[in-house]
């Protein structure tokens, strides 16, 4: 529709002209933060650096990736929840590079395509699944019906909610790593966990999950240290504090490594992938233990 005594080329004068400003704010700003970004990101310690998507949901494989590299890894053996329907998550990477560990899924649908599309990894013995809604009371019988080893490398929570009070009550195991979304919308000083609630499912509203403040002094209580967040701002990471040493970046406080809700940036990862693609992939052989 044209303006009010606007011609068709005026109008499209109109709009070119504020294109051309739009265009060279976005420039300007994307230059300003980029300085930004390559001062922060110089150290080479800093983990969102290595960050890269092959089935997680951004780039938390490239970060996982990293920080074994540079802490080993003992059983290869995962635990996470809030899996999906399987080809989207932390540990699938780790899996199909010859890991084993279990899943936990609460909705019955995605549970059934885990079932259907991971048939042999859970017939070799190398995937347990189990379709169950997670809380802080159940967790721990969950671990002993998948039979989790007391020590294994990485645990991965994504409940979109009680994540905070799941790992608080997780106190009979001790994975080397763990990865926990957080709510970037607090900031990086807030200490703020939602109120606990054993049937909650998530509203699409910010009255979710707990700050990064919160998480990093609870991962303290437990024994671990925040060494990173990815680059979107939803998931931190940290490592057993033992295994710690001069590898990753101090201090290891919530004010040193958030990242603010960047939830409009997307990590391709090509084309659209494909449940197929996974019969490719070797079998990895499964060890007792």
């Amino acid at each position: 529709m044209d303006a009010p005594g606007l011609t068709v080329a005026d109008t499209v004068d109109v709009i070119q002209r504020h294109y051309n400003h739009l265009h060279y704010a976005l420039c300007y700003q994307f230059h300003g933060v980029a300085h930004g970004l390559e001062a922060r990101y110089a150290d080479p310690l800093r983990l969102i650096r290595c960050g890269y998507r092959v089935y997680s949901q951004n780039d938390e494989d490239g970060i996982l990736d990293e920080i074994f590299r540079r802490i080993g890894t003992t059983s290869r053996t995962f635990v996470e929840f809030g899996v999906g329907d399987g080809m989207e998550n932390n540990t699938l990477y780790r899996m199909l590079q010859g890991w084993r560990g279990a899943w936990i899924e609460a909705d019955p649908k995605r549970a059934g395509q885990i079932a259907e599309r991971f048939a042999r990894f859970r017939h070799a013995g190398v995937l347990r699944c189990k379709n169950a809604f997670i809380t802080a009371e159940n967790i721990q019988k969950l671990f002993g019906e998948l039979e989790v080893a007391e020590e294994f490398d990485l645990l991965s929570i994504d409940i979109d909610g009680n994540d905070y009070w799941v790992w608080q009550a997780i106190e009979q195991h001790l994975p080397r790593v763990v990865v926990i979304e957080y709510n970037a919308g607090f900031g990086p000083s807030a200490e703020w966990v939602m109120d606990y609630d054993p049937q909650h499912a998530w509203s699409g509203t910010r009255n979710v999950g707990a700050s990064l403040k919160a998480l990093e002094l609870l991962g303290a209580e437990k024994g671990y240290r925040l060494v990173g967040c990815n680059l979107k701002g939803i998931n931190a990471f940290f490592v057993r504090q033992d295994l710690v040493g001069e590898k990753f970046l101090a201090p290891f406080t919530a004010e040193a490594h958030y990242e603010p809700p960047r939830y409009h940036l997307w990590f391709s990862t090509g084309h659209k992938k494909d449940p197929a693609e996974l019969a490719s992939f070797p079998l990895p052989v499964a060890v007792e233990g």
